[in-house]
């Protein structure tokens, strides 16, 4: 990594911008940063860190602190521009931190946020910009430089004291250092990793050695009594014998468990035979107690039986007669049919008769009949009469529709009379329409050839303001150019002069004894000139020429700017006029130092512009109108067709319902007359054939019903004959005998069931009497069935209490079993998990050093930091020989002292002596050397631990004035053999003679307005 240029602007002490030109700086290979106490020599190293990292060095990033320079004007923003190579990249990367601004609007201040940018360059395309995130910026930058914050300070800035600190620390501060610079957080977090293990894998083993117990409670449970004759568990979780206790216990308990099952078999087997004993005595006791009852309800059931004989024998006699009764029963029916029928016939008679005149209400059915045939043949006659009356009903329906049809062509006719009376005034607006729009089309177009131009002069006005801008800009660096130039030639010429002076020093110099003088050829030099005060080399003299070139060359690139400029601003301003003068013309008017006509300003060419688009976008929407407009006046002389035809229509069919009027007049006089004498006293043809209908139907119906009643009257009495004549034969004197004897079906049905209920029951009776086994249960003892019932439950209860206890020991034991089984499998299953357990608590103990194992109890962590604090002894020792003439050397000690944790001790071997002491009994400047040595050491192996990048520029920030001369020159010895690699060296230092050993200097002046940086270069 190579620092070229840094620009701060209102930063720390700074309140300009101030260049450093770090190329220029490191072309000596070692250069001092140099100042009085607080003008901001730390601040330049400040400003590196801040543009790479985006913070200072933890040290100055304080809470509340600003990095804004209180020197610098409210406008002025706070800025850092870097650039750099890195990771063969040129990368410029530009940081504002979060600061105050004035407000844009009103008084008062407004925090801008913190802003960075990166570009990076390419040698076709120049500067391109990457980003502006912070996230991004940080994250390219740390992985291109390899290094973290704390890392590059430490490296590249080496701090004021910090490794005198470091040198005189125990061994938990060089820890705290040595891990921040190293990222050892990856063994910390081994270490905290194997510990949580550690608690995880004891967690486990806990959990399974409480599942463990849990399984043995509830086999504790589950053997309820057998449980106390085991002895108790005492062990607890996490301890060895825990499992090993509860597998012995259950196997006790099964065994138990198991002998107690045995014996309540055997009490089932005992009560299982007295039950069946008691059963078998239960089932005869209610089986003579069943056939003691059993005869005597044979008893009952015989009495009662021969109570009920003479209702039976009624029954049987009243159902013989009934049957014989049913051969009559159809005549019966066939009588009370007749007679029905005959009833209706009479009614219906008399209900025909009502409705009859009075003349005809004893009228016999063929004078009925002969009336009804006369009023038939009188109703045939009507039909043509019904055909007229249609006819007339028709001419009267199409009258009412003619006067419909007059009444909606009157309607016609008046609108479209109406409407073609305002035809011309609407005809003519159209077409003054149309004519409106054709002339507001011409004028859009017009207005259209006016707006571009205008716009082009708008934009060319605004050009030439920006142009008048950068021409004042141009003409101030021109006048800066020029007073720069001038001062070069003079520095120029005054160092040649002097030069000039002594330039027989300068020839002297190059005299060798005996060799001749290049400019009297003299072999002798008795009085060689010398350089006087003041005295100027060549190559001092060839610098200010080369400056002077320089100078000039950025002038004439200032005046060709500035020209550039101005033609540029003539060709806008005269676009701006619309005019087009010639380029000799307007470098004449220059060179005549006079000001061409600017032309109208540009607000207004806006005040054209926009009176120019809103005349130009009415005149276009009126232009838009145009088709509308003709699309209108055609639809209204359509419409004028169209009224003019549909009045025309309308007379047309005014004269032809006038003529169909009349013949329809002519026809319904003719109708009418010919109605009228049909109709008679009704009110039309219908209302008079409706009327003979009705008595046609009358007169019919009234026929009917007589010739109906006189046949009903003939076959009752046949009924009548036909009774008496079956009643005889069945043996009844009269037929109303004969039907006071007849039973319905349901009646013989239930008479029929009462008898066969008799006759089942006798011949039931009859059987259980002929029971053998019956009579005999009878004759014995009655029977006690409670007794025997008392006994079978009591072997019942025994039977079950012990079905139930020996169900219980059952369960018992495959609970058991089971149980056992899980606790098994639990310790089994326990077995890798204690042994996992015992690995990682071996591991964790040995990396927090607080093992057995572990001799120095170191921790995984300090063992790692020994072997880098090892690595940076041994390449500190290098540089260490050097700047103490071969006497110190840096060794690492892993030894234990006062009872503290080994392996960061830190020792200097003194070879004078031979004898090895600790770094803190060295003496203020072999302290400084010591620390310095150890901070060059520890960025070489920082850079190879961040993977080998290379670090071409280092500071270093430390008290050399606590050395002496001889000291001083050995430490720039070996700083200066750090250019051996194309390193450059930056001290920051105020000791009054490194100014004069290191002619390339950077001096940081403190100043009233702000600090500020000037170059002194060799």
């Amino acid at each position: 990594m190579r620092l070229h240029r840094l620009s701060i602007t209102a930063f720390g002490p700074f309140g300009a911008t101030q260049e450093v030109d770090f190329d220029a700086l490191s072309s000596a290979g070692l250069f001092l940063l140099h100042g009085p106490t607080g003008a901001g020599k730390t601040s330049v190293l400040d400003a590196v860190c801040f543009a790479l990292y985006g913070a200072v060095p933890g040290a100055r990033q304080s809470p509340g602190a600003s990095l804004r320079s209180d020197h610098a004007p409210d406008d002025l923003p706070t800025e850092v521009q870097l650039e750099l190579t890195v990771g063969g990249r040129r990368l410029e990367v530009t940081r504002s931190p979060a600061q105050p601004r004035p407000k844009k609007r009103g008084d008062g201040f407004t925090v801008e946020k913190a802003q960075s940018r990166l570009r990076g360059y390419d040698p076709e395309r120049g500067w391109q910009a990457l980003s502006k995130s912070h996230q991004e910026i940080g994250e390219e930058l740390t992985q291109l430089i390899g290094m973290s914050r704390d890392q590059f300070c430490q490296v590249v800035l080496l701090p004021q004291g910090d490794f005198a600190r470091f040198l005189r620390a125990d061994a938990e501060a060089r820890g705290k250092l040595l891990g921040r610079l190293f990222d050892t957080r990856r063994f910390a977090a081994v270490e905290d990793r194997l510990a949580e293990l550690r608690r995880g894998a004891e967690a486990k083993v806990t959990a399974a050695d409480e599942r463990i117990l849990a399984l043995a409670q509830r086999t504790a449970q589950a053997a309820g009594p057998v449980g106390s004759e085991a002895t108790p568990i005492v062990a607890r979780p996490g301890e060895p014998g825990l499992a090993e206790a509860v597998l012995e216990w259950a196997a006790i308990a099964r065994s138990t468990a198991r002998e107690r099952l045995d014996i309540a078999h055997a009490v089932v087997t005992a009560a299982e035979g007295r039950q069946r004993t008691a059963r078998h005595a239960l089932d005869a006791e209610r089986e003579r107690d069943r056939l003691q009852r059993r005869y005597e309800e044979t008893r009952r059931r015989s009495a009662a039986l021969e109570e009920r004989r003479p209702e039976h024998d009624r029954c049987q006699e009243r159902l013989e007669r009934a049957r014989t009764a049913d051969r009559v029963a159809p005549a019966l029916d066939l009588r009370e049919e007749a007679e029905r029928a005959h009833r209706r016939a009479a009614d219906d008679l008399d209900r025909a008769r009502a409705q009859l005149p009075p003349d005809l209400a004893d009228a016999g059915p063929d004078q009925l009949t002969e009336l009804e045939r006369r009023f038939r043949q009188e109703l045939g006659g009507l039909e043509s009469a019904r055909r007229a009356e249609a006819r007339s009903v028709e001419i009267d329906e199409e009258r009412d529709r003619l006067e419909r049809e007059s009444r909606a062509d009157d309607a016609t006719v008046r609108d479209a009379d109406a409407w073609l009376a305002g035809w011309d005034t609407v005809h003519a607006g159209l077409r003054e329409r149309i004519a409106t729009a054709q002339e507001a089309a011409t004028r859009a177009e017009q207005l259209a050839g006016l707006l571009a131009p205008a716009r082009r002069r708008l934009d060319a006005a605004r050009r030439r303001e920006a142009l008048a801008a950068e021409a004042e800009t141009a003409r101030e660096a021109l006048a800066g150019a020029r007073e720069r130039a001038l001062g070069a030639h003079e520095t120029w010429l005054g160092l040649r002069e002097r030069r000039l002076r002594d330039i027989a020093a300068e020839l002297a110099a190059g005299l060798v004894e005996g060799a001749p003088c290049t400019v009297c050829g003299s072999a002798e030099h008795p009085a060689p000139a010398t350089e006087g005060d003041g005295h100027v080399d060549r190559a001092t003299e060839e610098a200010a020429l080369t400056a002077h070139r320089r100078a000039e060359e950025a002038r004439t690139r200032a005046e060709q700017a500035l020209g550039l400029v101005r033609e540029r601003h003539a060709a806008a301003a005269a676009e701006a006029r619309d005019a087009e003068p010639s380029s000799a013309a307007a470098a004449a008017a220059a060179d005549a130092g006079s000001e061409p006509d600017p032309g109208p300003s540009v607000g207004e060419l806006r005040d054209l512009v926009e009176r120019l688009t809103a005349e130009h976008a009415g005149a276009h929407r009126l232009a838009a109108g145009t088709h509308a407009a003709r699309e209108a006046l055609d639809a209204a002389e359509r419409e004028h067709l169209k009224r003019l035809e549909l009045r025309q229509e309308a007379e047309r069919r005014a004269a032809a319902r006038t003529s169909r009027r009349e013949a329809l007049d002519r026809e319904q006089a003719v109708l009418r007359d010919e109605l009228a004498v049909v109709r008679g006293e009704s009110g039309s043809v219908a209302a008079y054939a409706e009327r003979l209908t009705r008595r046609v139907a009358l007169l019919a119906e009234a026929a009917e019903a007589v010739r109906a009643e006189q046949e009903a009257d003939r076959r009752r009495k046949e009924a009548d004959g036909r009774l008496s004549d079956a009643a005889f034969r069945a043996g009844f004197d009269t037929p109303e005998a004969a039907a006071a004897t007849l039973l319905d079906a349901s009646a013989q049905r239930e008479l029929q069931h009462r008898i066969d209920a008799w006759q089942a029951e006798a011949a039931a009776v009859a059987e259980r009497r002929g029971e053998r086994d019956a009579r005999e249960a009878a004759e014995q003892d009655p029977a006690q069935p409670a007794a025997a019932q008392r006994g079978f439950e009591a072997a019942e209860r025994l039977l079950r209490a012990a079905s139930s206890a020996r169900a219980a020991a059952e369960e018992r034991c495959a609970e058991l079993s089971r149980l056992s089984r899980e606790a098994a499998d639990e310790v089994r299953r326990l077995g890798p998990v204690r042994q996992e357990c015992e690995r990682i608590a071996r591991l964790a103990g040995l990396a927090a050093g607080t093992s057995a194992d572990n001799e120095r109890k170191m921790r995984l962590e300090a063992y790692v930091l020994a072997a880098r604090l090892e690595q940076v002894a041994a390449a500190a020792t290098a540089r260490l020989l050097q700047m103490s003439s071969g006497r110190y050397t840096l060794v690492h000690s892993d030894a234990r002292t006062g009872g503290r944790r080994a392996g960061l001790g830190l020792h200097v071997v003194d070879a004078w002596t031979g004898s090895e002491r600790d770094t803190a009994t060295l003496s203020g400047g072999e302290t400084f050397f010591a620390s310095l040595a150890l901070a060059l050491g520890l960025a070489d192996v920082v850079t190879e631990e961040a993977g080998g990048v290379r670090l071409d520029t280092l500071f270093i920030d430390e008290g050399f004035g606590s050395l002496d001369d001889q000291t001083l020159d050995e430490v720039l010895d070996v700083l200066d053999s750090l250019r051996e690699r194309d390193r450059s060296v930056g001290i920051v230092s105020h000791v009054a003679d490194l100014r004069r050993r290191i002619p390339v200097r950077l001096e940081v002046v403190k100043e009233r307005q702000g600090s500020s940086v000037r170059h002194r270069l060799a």
